[in-house]
Formats: structure tokens, C-alpha cells, sequence
């Protein structure tokens, strides 16, 4: 009976890989991003790989070919034997495909008043609220500290907004 499994692939040596295990006759499966950016103010899509240096491979009879295919550093074992990735997984992955591509879904936008969470920092863990945007990418927000209001400046990466 068939079963998926993990292979770990030499860095920048995806698509060959990728090309000697198909050759070999195993079914890859290596799903990609869908990334909007921008590029000297040219919009673009990108493609990047979900899993960078993985791809997901399907195992009939025998393991040791694809182990041993150029571009394949190893498999991801579990004991002796390849670990075995549910179907579940690999049909929910495939299932979120538009085009071949995974598109994910946009964080929510950041509002005045909307409860936050600092992610690095200081003050690590701690719920504030949303005050305002500032330039290069920071953010203000209202954080309790000493029985009152604090406005404190952080960088846009280091918070999530809490739902």
C-alpha cells in the first residue's frame, strides 16, 4: 500500500531532485506559495516552496531508490523506516490550491483599538491596544504599565493581533 513520506533535498538543488525521483519512478509532491511583493515598484507574484528543502514523496514497495536519488539528503525517518505523512494532510494542502499554487490567508488588518499581542521585546506576552500607525513600518500602541496608559513604539513585526 502507498504511503507519503518526507524527504529533506540539497540546498539549491530542489529541481533536481525533484526530476531524478519522478525519473525513478515516485510521485513528488512539492507545493509552492502564491506571494504578492514588490519589486522596484513593479507588483510581482512569486513562488516560493511551502516547505524550503522538503518535498513530500510517495512510497509504493521500496524506500532505499529515493533515499539515494542525486539531490536527496535524506528522508525523514521515523525508527527504521520512513515516517509517514497522512493522507489527510496531503489532501488538505492540495485542496487549498488555486492554480497549483497555496494561497494563504491575509492576517487581519491592524484598526484603532484592536487588542494586540507583543511578540519580541521586553514586554513579551503582554496585550496592548492598537493605537497608531507611524512611518517605517512601526506601530504605536497603548500598553498598562504603572497603573496607567503608556504609548509605546514598536516595529509592525513584533505584534499579532489577537482575535
Amino acid at each position: 500500500m502507498a504511503y507519503w513520506t518526507c524527504a529533506q533535498l540539497l540546498a539549491n538543488r530542489t529541481a533536481l531532485a525533484l526530476h531524478c525521483l519522478t525519473l525513478a519512478g515516485y510521485e513528488v509532491y512539492h507545493p509552492r506559495l502564491r506571494v504578492h511583493r514588490r519589486n522596484h515598484g513593479r507588483r510581482i507574484e512569486a513562488a516560493p516552496p511551502l516547505f524550503p528543502g522538503y518535498c513530500f514523496v510517495a512510497i509504493e514497495l521500496q524506500w532505499h531508490t529515493a533515499r539515494w536519488t542525486p539531490g536527496v539528503i535524506r528522508l525523514v525517518l521515523d525508527g527504521t523506516g520512513p515516517a509517514r505523512v497522512p493522507d489527510s494532510v496531503i489532501a488538505e494542502l492540495r485542496g487549498r490550491e488555486r492554480g497549483g499554487l497555496i494561497e494563504l490567508p491575509k492576517p487581519p488588518p491592524l484598526r484603532r483599538g484592536a487588542r494586540v499581542r507583543i511578540l519580541r521585546g521586553p514586554f513579551t506576552g503582554h496585550l496592548a491596544i492598537f493605537a497608531d500607525m507611524r512611518p517605517r513600518e512601526r506601530v504605536e500602541i497603548l500598553l498598562q504599565l504603572l497603573g496607567g496608559e503608556q504609548r509605546v513604539t514598536l516595529a509592525k513585526k513584533d505584534i499579532e493581533v489577537v482575535r
